[in-house]
């Protein structure tokens, strides 16, 4: 892949997420029953799309971070099975709901949501999921952890507002962008390392540190997101690449590009992004402008450096196997392929 070339790569690239899961194996296997539980449904239109929902089980790294900074003070307790399930529900109505608004066929490799049962009904359902996440975190004893949600679901939706707002403008900058990368993706991740320390009862100076490792965790992980858009393969990703492109999304590699390249260059991405030019031509075109001028290696880097900073808070905490779990799961995401 491109942005890998000439890097060494941590051996913990070379490990698969269960791999990496393995001290929290039974843990997210209990959340999977839980979140199966979760949405199950008299209703037959819920089940029925809720079974496709979770057919196929995700990367769980929300429910992971949940686990895992709760066991960094050996917390002995279970409610960490239900608050990773409802992380996991958050995200999915996020999802459910990015894809309506970004009119997207496919994700994870299969038909959207709204592509097999329409919008209306999809929106619903996203809704149907917030509210009875929201509702289900009022089941712990400690509301602070309800707050977390609430307020990092208010930002989620205010990023993804943003990200409506500026979709097709190339002159977004660089710090508007992070900003909604910030709300609208790492928001959720710094909740989940909250809630964790929050569970088993850490002081308040550790839970804003959490949070702040799951700020950079997060921005790390969108940035490969974009730049897995340009480089990825599309069966790995299950979607093509330039799909955000093609939504109307002006992603860092291309913001990059926009702002450093010669005039040339930006008029042609002008003029393809203008008249919506999505063949493959044209795609080509700008996955060769956007890879000569070293925008890849720019948003890698970007994306090492919240790793890097993300790594560094968890010197902060006790040396323990959790804590090396962490580290070396924000490894994999910074090198993944998908």
């Amino acid at each position: 892949m491109t942005h890998q070339k000439s890097l060494k790569v941590p051996a913990s690239h070379n490990l698969s997420l269960n791999e990496l899961y393995s001290l929290i194996k039974n843990d997210l296997n209990k959340i999977e029953k839980k979140i199966k539980g979760f949405t199950s449904s008299p209703n037959p239109l819920i089940k029925e799309i809720s079974n496709y929902l979770f057919r196929k089980p995700g990367k769980k790294i929300r429910p992971a971070l949940v686990t895992l900074c709760s066991k960094l003070f050996k917390y002995p307790g279970n409610e960490h099975i239900l608050m990773g399930t409802l992380v996991e529900m958050i995200h999915t109505a996020s999802l459910i709901h990015d894809d309506i608004i970004d009119e997207s066929d496919k994700r994870r490799g299969k038909d959207t949501v709204h592509t097999r049962w329409g919008p209306n009904i999809t929106v619903l359902l996203g809704d149907y999921i917030y509210i009875n996440t929201i509702g289900s975190s009022l089941n712990t004893a400690n509301l602070e952890i309800t707050k977390t949600l609430i307020q990092a679901s208010a930002q989620m939706i205010e990023g993804e507002l943003n990200e409506y707002y500026l979709s097709g403008n190339l002159e977004i900058t660089e710090e508007d962008y992070l900003d909604i990368l910030n709300k609208k993706t790492a928001s959720l991740f710094s909740a989940c390392c909250q809630i964790g320390g929050r569970l088993a009862g850490a002081q308040e100076k550790f839970i804003s540190m959490l949070g702040e490792f799951g700020i950079n965790f997060g921005m790390s992980f969108q940035l490969i997101d974009d730049l897995l858009d340009y480089s990825g393969d599309p069966e790995s990703l299950g979607k093509p690449v330039l799909s955000d492109l093609k939504e109307g999304r002006v992603t860092l590699p291309l913001i990059y590009t926009f702002n450093n390249d010669g005039h040339e260059n930006q008029k042609s991405i002008s003029e393809l992004f203008n008249q919506k030019d999505f063949s493959k031509l044209s795609l080509k075109k700008i996955i060769d402008i956007v890879e000569s001028n070293g925008a890849l290696e720019y948003t890698f880097q970007k994306a090492k450096d919240f790793s890097i900073s993300a790594r560094n808070i968890l010197k902060h905490f006790p040396e323990s196997a959790f804590r090396e779990s962490l580290a070396r799961i924000s490894d994999y995401i910074l090198y993944r392929n998908k």
